[in-house]
Parts: C-alpha cells; sequence; structure tokens
C-alpha cells in the first residue's frame, strides 16, 4: 500500500526537452494569444487567485457522486466561485465590475464549475437579454437585481416539442385588458418548455418565450420576464410546475428543467419593451426589425464560437502534452520505443487540432467585432448588419462547434485506451462539444438558415446589388466564373474554396429555381433544396475561415510579432488550409482544374507542415496558456506526469478505499459456495 503521492515533484525528462528544444519564445505566443501583454498579465493574476487552495480530493472523486449530490456540489461550487469573484473585486476594484460579475461564465474560470455552472446561463444570456431587450426602467426596476444576483434567472425558450424553430412554440400569454396583465399557459405537454440550464431548482425568475395574443389575435414569439419560484422560500408559484428533466451525457450539475405554466399571471410590464411595446389599451407597437426579439441569441452564438475554440485548445493541450511523454512502438526497430508525438500518423490526429482552435480564434475575433458594431448601429435605429451578422454567427457556430466534437474525438482516440478514462477528463469535454452542436440552434436548422440568406444574395448578386462583405464573392464569381489557374498558395486555395462555394450556392439556386417553375412554393422547393443549401452554407463558412485566417496571420498586425512567431503562426496556418483543401477536394475539383501531380503536392505539403511543426507543437499549446485546474486532467498536466498521475487517480477511487467490496459478502462469494 502506498502511504505517500506517487506523482514526482519534477517534470518528465520527455516534456522539458520539448520546450527546451522549441525555436520560439512560449511566452510571446501566450502573449499574442491572450490579446497583449497587458491582457495575459490579467488573467493569470485571475487565474492565481481563483484557482489558489481548491480542494484537490473532491475535485477527483465528484464524478462518484449520485446524481443529486452532484447537483447539490454544483450549486455549492458555483456560488463559493462567486463569493470569490465578489472578494477579488473588493480587493482589487471596490465598486467596478472586470471581476464580478464579468468573470463569472468566462471561459478561463471553466475549471472551476467542474459539474457545470447552474447559473451560467443566467449571465450568458439572460442578463445580456435584458440588457438588449428592456427599456432603461424595466432594467432599473428588475434586470439589475439579476445582473447583482439578488435574485438568479434561467432562459426558458426551448420547449418539449419545439426547439430551433420559434414560430412553432406553443406557450402563450395573452394580454388581459381588465387586470392589465398577461396571462401565461403552456396548454399541452410539447408546450413545456425543456431544457433551460438552471431551472430545474435553482432559477426563481426566468426569461420566458412565449406567443403573445392580444385579443387572440397572434402577434409571434415574445420575452417575458417571469417570477417562478418565490424568493423567499424557494417554493414553486401558483399555477408553476418545474423541475430537472433528469441526467444528460454531460453539464452534470446544470440542473436542467421543465416549465409548465396555468394561468400564471404577470404585470403587463414584463414583456421586454425595448423594441416592441404593448400598451394599458391593447395597443400593439411592432418592433421596427423581426430579428430583434431574437437577438440575445446571436449574441450567445457569438460567444459559444469562443467557448468552444477554448475547449478545443484545452483539449489538444492535453493530447499533445501526453503524445510527448507517452512511448509507443519503434519506429526503427533496431532503436528504442519513440514518444508518439514523433509518428506521423499521430501528428496528423493531433497538430490539425491546434490549428482549428487558432483559426476558431482569429474568427471570433472578427466575429465579436461585428457584433459590437452591430449593437451600436442598432441602437441609432439602423438595422443593415443583421443579416450579415445572424448569417456569420450561425456559420461560425456550427462549424466550430462540428470541427471542434469531431475534434475532440480524434484527440481522445490519440491518447488511446487513457483517454476513455474520465480523470483524462476527455469525455467531460467531448459530452459538452456534443452538446453544442444542439442548444442554441441545431446546426442543421442554422445551415439553410445561412442557406437562405445565400440564396438572397445570389439574387442580388444578379441584379447588380450590393452586398455584404462575407458575401461579396458570389457577385466576383458570378462576374469572372472562370477560377483560372492553380497555383496553390495561401490566396488561390481561399479563392478556391470560394469558388466551390458559390457553385454550391450556384447549384442549389438552379434546383431551387427548377421547382420553383414546377410550381411549388418558396418554402416547399427550399425545404426539398435543402441537402445542398446546408453543402453550400459549409462551405461559405469555411472560406470565410480561410480568409479570416490569411488576413490574420499575413497582414498589417504580423509587423508587431516576432519573427520566430511569425514563422510558426504560418506553419500552422500552411497546416490549416492544406489539410482542409485535402479534406474538401472533391467540391474544389469541381471548380479547379488539378492534376494528380498537384494533389501529390499538396499531400507532401501537408507532410512537410507536420514536420515543421512538430519541434515546436508542446511550445505552441504552452502558449494557450492553461493551468492544470483548468485542464482537470491526468494526461495533460504541466508536469507530464501520466502515468503516475493516473495511478494516483485510481488509488483515491472510492472503490479502492476497501480491501473487499460489499457486493461479495452479499452476491459473488455467497453464489460461488453454493456450486460446491
Amino acid at each position: 500500500m502506498l502511504s505517500k503521492s506517487i506523482i514526482p515533484s519534477t517534470v518528465n525528462a520527455d516534456l522539458q526537452k520539448e520546450r527546451d528544444g522549441a525555436s520560439f519564445n512560449s511566452e510571446e505566443f501566450a502573449a499574442w494569444w491572450a490579446g497583449g501583454p497587458e491582457q495575459l498579465k490579467f488573467k493569470r493574476s485571475v487565474k492565481e487567485y481563483m484557482y489558489k487552495d481548491i480542494n484537490l480530493d473532491e475535485r477527483a472523486n465528484f464524478h462518484y457522486l449520485s446524481h443529486e449530490d452532484i447537483c447539490e456540489f454544483a450549486v455549492k461550487n458555483s456560488i463559493n466561485v462567486a463569493k470569490k469573484l465578489r472578494q477579488l473585486q473588493a480587493e482589487r476594484n471596490p465598486g467596478g465590475s472586470e471581476y464580478w460579475p464579468t468573470l463569472y461564465e468566462e471561459p478561463e474560470l471553466a475549471g472551476l464549475h467542474l459539474a457545470g455552472n447552474p447559473f451560467g446561463v443566467m449571465y450568458l444570456v439572460v442578463v445580456k437579454a435584458l440588457k438588449a431587450q428592456c427599456t432603461a426602467e424595466q432594467y432599473e426596476e428588475f434586470g439589475k437585481r439579476l445582473e447583482q444576483f439578488e435574485v438568479c434567472a434561467a432562459y426558458a425558450q426551448t420547449e418539449l416539442g419545439h426547439g430551433t424553430y420559434l414560430r412553432g412554440l406553443e406557450t402563450r400569454a395573452d394580454f388581459d385588458r381588465d387586470t392589465d396583465e398577461f396571462v401565461l399557459n403552456t396548454p399541452t405537454i410539447s408546450a413545456y418548455k425543456w431544457w433551460p440550464g438552471g431551472l430545474g431548482h435553482s432559477a426563481n425568475y426566468s426569461l420566458v418565450m412565449a406567443q403573445l395574443y392580444i385579443d387572440n389575435q397572434l402577434k409571434g414569439p415574445h420575452l417575458f420576464y417571469v417570477q417562478v419560484r418565490e424568493e423567499g422560500t424557494h417554493e414553486p408559484r401558483p399555477g408553476v410546475h418545474i423541475g430537472e428533466i433528469g441526467k444528460k451525457m454531460g453539464f452534470l450539475g446544470v440542473n436542467n428543467g421543465f416549465l409548465g405554466m396555468k394561468d400564471v399571471r404577470i404585470p403587463r410590464n414584463r414583456l421586454l419593451m425595448r423594441h416592441v411595446q404593448v400598451h394599458r389599451d391593447g395597443t400593439y407597437v411592432k418592433s421596427p426589425v423581426d430579428v430583434l426579439t431574437y437577438f440575445a441569441m446571436v449574441s450567445t452564438r457569438c460567444l459559444i464560437v469562443r467557448i468552444i475554440y477554448v475547449a478545443l485548445a484545452a483539449t489538444a493541450t492535453i493530447a499533445t502534452r501526453y503524445s510527448a511523454v507517452r512511448r509507443q512502438s519503434p519506429i526503427d526497430p533496431t532503436l528504442p520505443e519513440v514518444q508518439i508525438i514523433d509518428h506521423v500518423t499521430q501528428q496528423l490526429k493531433v497538430f490539425p487540432e491546434i490549428a482549428t482552435s487558432m483559426a476558431h480564434r482569429l474568427c471570433f475575433d472578427y466575429l465579436w467585432d461585428l457584433f459590437n458594431v452591430t449593437s451600436k448601429d442598432i441602437d441609432q435605429g439602423r438595422y443593415e448588419r443583421l443579416p450579415e451578422l445572424h448569417a456569420l454567427s450561425c456559420a461560425l457556430k456550427v462549424i466550430s462547434s462540428t470541427d471542434a466534437t469531431r475534434g475532440t474525438e480524434r484527440l481522445r482516440l490519440a491518447c488511446g485506451g487513457h483517454g476513455y478514462l474520465t480523470s483524462s477528463n476527455l469525455g467531460n469535454i467531448y459530452a459538452h462539444m456534443s452538446a453544442s452542436c444542439t442548444y442554441e440552434g441545431e446546426n442543421t436548422v442554422l445551415l439553410l438558415q445561412i442557406g437562405r440568406f445565400l440564396i438572397k444574395s445570389w439574387r442580388a448578386a444578379q441584379k447588380g446589388d450590393p452586398l455584404p462583405p462575407t458575401a461579396r464573392y458570389l457577385a466576383e464569381v458570378q462576374r469572372n466564373p472562370e477560377f483560372g489557374a492553380w497555383t496553390g498558395s495561401w490566396e488561390n486555395m481561399t479563392k478556391a474554396m470560394q469558388f466551390a462555394a458559390a457553385n454550391k450556392t450556384r447549384l442549389a439556386f438552379q434546383s431551387l429555381s427548377k421547382r420553383l417553375d414546377k410550381g411549388e412554393s418558396e418554402e416547399v422547393a427550399a425545404s426539398h433544396t435543402g441537402i445542398e443549401l446546408t453543402q453550400a452554407a459549409e462551405l461559405h463558412g469555411r472560406a470565410f475561415i480561410f480568409h479570416c485566417f490569411i488576413t490574420e496571420i499575413t497582414g498589417p498586425k504580423s509587423k508587431t510579432r516576432s519573427p520566430s512567431l511569425n514563422r510558426v503562426l504560418e506553419q500552422l496556418l500552411e497546416l490549416y488550409l492544406v489539410n482542409m483543401t485535402l479534406n474538401n477536394m472533391s467540391d474544389i475539383l469541381r471548380v479547379v482544374s488539378l492534376t494528380d501531380g498537384d494533389l501529390s503536392k499538396l499531400q507532401t505539403r501537408l507532410e512537410t507542415a507536420l514536420t515543421k511543426l512538430r519541434p515546436d507543437a508542446v511550445a505552441i499549446v504552452d502558449g494557450f496558456d492553461f493551468i492544470d485546474g483548468q485542464l482537470n486532467s491526468t494526461l495533460g498536466s504541466f508536469d507530464g506526469n501520466a502515468p503516475e498521475r493516473i495511478f494516483d487517480a485510481a488509488l483515491k477511487a472510492p472503490m479502492n478505499q476497501k480491501s473487499v467490496p460489499k457486493s461479495f459478502h452479499e452476491y459473488l462469494g455467497p453464489f460461488m459456495k453454493s456450486n460446491l
């Protein structure tokens, strides 16, 4: 029996060798990744404060708890995080907000919410929605209370029978002129709100998306602020049927809930009225743009892209470090076993995910800038950018979640059998990434919405009308439909991806037009053209990522970085572009003439890119600047002592705290004796 820690106090020699042999300064990468030296310093100071003194044994064993205990653990844990952030704010800048509540749901602190944060949606979605949709008076009355965590709230939109299709929602809110109230009802089981994070037993208020009726006339989906539990006792309010939906694949402690309502009355001013109004006499003032009702979802989709690229970077860090310390199978039979990172097949599993996380990070920066500019436009009554923001947020949400889900599984497999351990944390991350493919807009539905944007843009280009910046390539392809010569340059590959996207859009438009000519309605024709529309939408998103990645790495900002860092970033760019070009070659070959020799050169470039990145892989993921508390992985710790940490986690498992389990005495032993 081991009586002391088996984890060495030193860094694994192979991992240290990787760091010592890097061709660039990992600290410079970390500063670039964080957004600058000051941002890096700030983030590190926050993590040092927040992750110190955490209960390691509690963290190691929470997966062994019952579902109810995990939910209780999540509430306790998340409230402790909130208390600590409040304390940090009070110590460093009393009265400010840069720590609390701003950082509560930041990805850098996700490692503190091991079972998920039941109150995360409150700050990620609800507070932002109230700020965007409330009048100043409404926010002063009930928005500030929520922001200060005097109450807590969920965001109830999805129903048991309806998700992304909001016009199909069955929850209804009828205006009662006599009492100046809205009366909310969920008339069927399928109308019950289903899935809202924190709604089950944590929230006492909720934003509820419901169909507004005035004089039994439908006005469409609107947001209402509804009290669902008593503030003092936390008991459900009259007419409210509320609870938890049960155990899920991931987000084990987020307390996702259901909500049914029977004649629940709320004051008229609980309809969020910044863009839409219902007056005392029942007069309805429509929003200037329908999408403003859903603008909180656009904001959330943008932020999801950030959550996802951080998670993929964390997974890539775990797999890269493990690949550097795990030795398996000699390449030369006369020599010892090599680090598995030396196998080119392992490099192809791991390195592209590092590049993908970087590509998505740079695209998020562009997307978030566009969101902020669009928000300012909305404040001034200008809505021209909304369609492009909606399409781009959908595209990046779809591609980042799809790529991260596949990438996380690929990285788990790259860690062999040990990647299947709960203590690796890869299964937990995978469950979170997989969920992102369906929450805040199911990915296929979002691709169809992008497809409609592309068809509209294609028609506008045919008329010579101006197009949004991210769709202007469609007009360029219409004007010059011949691709020209294949050179294989980065710009040439971007052009090829744009041509592939434009060609898919053209084919989808032709199919749609034929169906319209046969008498189908626009909606039916679009449904029948759905496969081509989703294909065009994905290529459109990938073309944008190509363009954005190249611009950020080779543009004016490159002059602020050292040559050694630029070289590494360009190698990652090369790997991403070549790998994605090869992965989408079937669509590219329809618009670009490539010879067998051209394809062979791309394969050689792929292998060369992997070889060039090999000496710097560990230093690159070190530059993501994750601390062990964030990764929470026996395979990916900074010291690289994976075998010892795997063994240590096993020794701490509850089953190993007694030599003989109870089941032996009650079942196994008696059964074996009965055969004598």
